[in-house]
């Protein structure tokens, strides 16, 4: 089997763990990693997440791979025709953290806090005003070094996903982990998710013997309530499930303005085999009190930038 991926360190980390659970309990015997590069890793701007995996889904297309292993945060909400998710492993850990200081509290009054993000900026100004959000690009490592060595931007601390330091084994640089029910996750964070042709039996096979039925209702619901919204790559939205102690889902979303000056949130429980219906309501009771017109102003913003 044939297993796309970027070519970046942390998704080879990310296809190497999928093709190890695959070796182990799958009936497939062999396994070739094909590393691809992005639309986004060259710096091609698009309208949309689409530049993620843009090339990944061109070659299943084609049949050049078989199965496409993406962050799940960066597959857009309509698939193209032919394609399907076909499961996802196990999540790792959801939440967002600081890196460079202990907390926000412990961030000096006006400190500079370096983001790729346009939610974790609009979470960080909603939680402190104060603070100077500097936007930052580069790979994981990339951002880790610009902050250890003190870049041209002077700044005191960065946020990452927790998970991508979980895969590159590079925990331990996070000062603090942020609350996930303030700084609400993005849509999938966390979650590695299986692609590939809608009408191949042999690789869904493959798929389903190594997804994690909670993982996978946990992504369906976060993606609903995204693609329910129609957030774009210009929506500070968050969207996080996860199976509560009576075995319910329980959904938390969040949207608001890029300079955090206004925000909503909205939490619900459902039953797991109705994931999708679930996030399609919080985004409705979400829509009902103004996630609409926050989303319209989000867009006019990143038009006008």
């Amino acid at each position: 089997m044939r297993i796309g991926t970027r070519a970046s360190a942390l998704a080879l980390a990310q296809a190497e763990l999928v093709a190890t659970a695959l070796s182990e309990r799958s009936a497939i015997a062999g396994f070739e990693l094909v590393p691809l590069v992005s639309s986004g890793d060259r710096g091609r701007a698009r309208a949309d997440k689409s530049r993620w995996v843009l090339e990944l889904e061109d070659a299943l297309l084609r049949g050049e791979i078989d199965l496409a292993v993406h962050s799940a945060k960066d597959v857009p909400t309509q698939l193209r025709d032919g394609l399907a998710l076909l499961g996802a492993p196990a999540r790792a850990a959801a939440e967002d953290v600081l890196c460079g200081a202990e907390g926000l509290d412990a961030l000096p009054a006006r400190a500079r806090v370096g983001t790729s993000s346009l939610r974790r900026g609009a979470q960080l100004r909603a939680a402190r005003e104060d603070l100077e959000v500097v936007s930052m690009r580069g790979n994981v490592d990339t951002r880790l070094r610009k902050l250890a060595q003190g870049d041209t931007a002077q700044l005191r601390a960065i946020v990452l996903a927790r998970a991508a330091l979980q895969r590159l084994e590079r925990e331990h640089e996070a000062g603090a982990v942020l609350d996930p029910r303030q700084f609400v996750p993005a849509p999938g964070q966390g979650i590695l998710a299986l692609q590939g042709r809608a009408g191949d039996a042999r690789t869904r096979a493959a798929a389903e013997a190594i997804s994690d039925e909670p993982t996978l209702a946990c992504l369906l619901a976060e993606r609903a309530v995204a693609r329910a919204l129609s957030a774009s790559c210009h929506t500070p939205l968050g969207a996080h499930a996860l199976l509560a102690g009576d075995g319910r889902l329980r959904l938390r979303a969040w949207v608001g303005l890029p300079d955090g000056s206004a925000w909503l949130s909205d939490e619900r429980c459902g039953e797991p085999a109705a994931a999708e219906a679930l996030g399609e309501a919080v985004a409705q009771r979400m829509m009902r009190a103004g996630a609409e017109e926050l989303l319209r102003a989000s867009e006019q913003l990143a038009v006008g930038a």
